[in-house]
């Protein structure tokens, strides 16, 4: 089992700035007639973001070692804040309308090794140390035993 990293700290919470950002899902007073809370990320950051209508992010979350891809969940502000400055990576459930930091009840912890945004700003790429199964359905990955048939192409 790999050891936690220390917190990274954001200059946000270096100057106890409040940054502007997009509305965090459920939050209070993140409706239209009221201006939206302040994001925890950086300015630039939250700036780059390009959030789903729900606030949220896709991130891909692949083994950092072996580039395995394990699985896909959805972060807001406040998740990646949480990601980038903890050393555990928590997602926002759309399902359950709350934050879960994985592995608090599996024990299938995601320790994270470096976050990167894609050059659309539309998905996020977290490389982790994963411990056990990063599926709930206690898979390696969640794609594992779930290929689609395909029709190969033809390398011309």
């Amino acid at each position: 089992m790999s050891e936690q990293p220390a917190p990274v700290q954001t200059t946000a919470q270096a100057t106890g700035a409040a940054l502007p950002g997009a509305a965090l899902p459920g939050a209070a007073g993140s409706t239209p007639e009221t201006s939206a809370p302040a994001s925890p990320l950086p300015a630039a950051l939250a700036a780059a973001l390009k959030r789903d209508n729900a606030g949220l992010v896709a991130a891909v979350v692949q083994q950092y070692d072996t580039n395995e891809v394990l699985m896909l969940g959805w972060m807001d502000d406040e998740a990646l804040h949480r990601t980038m400055t903890t050393g555990r990576v928590t997602f926002y459930s759309r399902s359950r309308q709350e934050y879960w930091r994985k592995g608090d009840t599996s024990g299938h912890v995601q320790w994270v090794k470096s976050v990167a945004m894609d050059c659309d700003g539309d998905a996020l790429l977290v490389r982790v140390d994963q411990v056990g199964a990063a599926c709930h359905t206690g898979t390696r990955t969640c794609f594992d035993g779930r290929g689609l048939d395909v029709v190969p192409a033809a390398n011309d």
